[in-house]
């Protein structure tokens, strides 16, 4: 495995779609929420003129439209669809591993938590990790 090599997570959806940088091994290199409506600047803005490995896109709500135009904004960058059933779920808990609940909120299960910011760049986070964990990257 190449260790600079990293995966462009992409969580599409109506209005806004999540974005985010994976490295080979699954940690975190950067989150995004972008407008879906702007989403070919935004992923250009994100990626800063680096080249993902691979683009991983969820094949949930207005998962056609954005990933026809994510093509179209790295059109030598290979695609591959993942299954996005559960990531929001998944996501969540990502978050909470990811920013620990500190003070009084400690003693609040986390079930009951909920998160002060969208989930949609955490389940790009998910969707990266499925695509490694099913490839064995």
């Amino acid at each position: 495995m190449v260790m600079n090599k990293f995966y462009l997570g992409v969580d599409p959806g109506r209005s806004k779609t999540g974005l985010a940088l994976v490295d080979g091994k699954g940690k975190i290199l950067s989150l995004h929420i972008a407008d879906s409506q702007n989403i070919h600047k935004e992923i250009l803005d994100f990626v800063k003129g680096n080249c993902p490995a691979q683009i991983v896109l969820g094949n949930g709500t207005n998962s056609s439209n954005i990933g026809e135009l994510v093509r179209n904004t790295l059109p030598d960058v290979k695609v591959t669809v993942v299954e996005e059933a559960h990531s929001t779920e998944e996501a969540r808990a990502l978050y909470w591993q990811e920013n620990p609940p500190t003070g009084l909120k400690k003693l609040v299960p986390l079930g009951m938590l909920v998160p002060p910011v969208p989930l949609d760049a955490y389940a790009a986070v998910i969707l990266v990790r499925r695509f490694l964990e099913a490839n064995d990257e």
